[in-house]
């Protein structure tokens, strides 16, 4: 596992399993309403992804807030992409400090309050980038059972400590 050193997008069913990508398993549940409404997951595949899918829903929502909060986020200007950088670790910045300092943040209570709560963005800020993976973009074999052998030791983990 060493030749991605930890680091991957937990991306949606729609990626692929491979280096620098971490897919939900495909073929069981998956989204946190469907364990909602249903039994509690019972096989390490669906207890991995009733996982995924919990900590895919909370930086979504993170994000959307963020968005919402920080207009520039929602359509960032032309810079360079280290002024990019710059521009969303000021808007981190920013969002701390008024998490420590105003006790109700307006932006976040509507997330706190409803868990399924996901705010929307207006179409015309939406902007797509698929991510460079750290495998060039190429798609091999050795990469995908990488992946599949490293999402298979965490569901086992998971469902050990489950």
């Amino acid at each position: 596992m060493s030749s991605f050193l930890g680091k991957y997008y937990l991306v949606d069913a729609g990626y692929p399993n491979r280096l620098g990508y971490l897919a939900p398993y495909k073929g069981e549940r998956y989204h946190v309403p469907e364990f909602r409404r249903g039994a509690e997951p019972t096989t390490p595949k669906e207890k991995f992804n009733k996982v995924h899918s919990s900590v895919r829903n909370v930086i979504e929502r993170s994000f959307g807030v963020l968005k919402m909060k920080w207009r520039i986020l929602l359509k960032m200007p032309s810079y360079s992409m280290d002024k990019q950088k710059m521009i969303v670790a000021a808007t981190m910045v920013l969002h701390n400090y008024v998490r420590e300092h105003q006790s109700e943040d307006r932006h976040f209570l509507r997330c706190d309050r409803d868990p399924d709560y996901v705010p929307t963005i207006p179409l015309r800020y939406q902007k797509y980038a698929i991510p460079q993976s750290a495998s060039n973009g190429s798609t091999t074999a050795s990469n995908e059972t990488s992946m599949d052998t490293f999402r298979n030791e965490l569901a086992t983990d998971i469902s050990l400590s489950w």
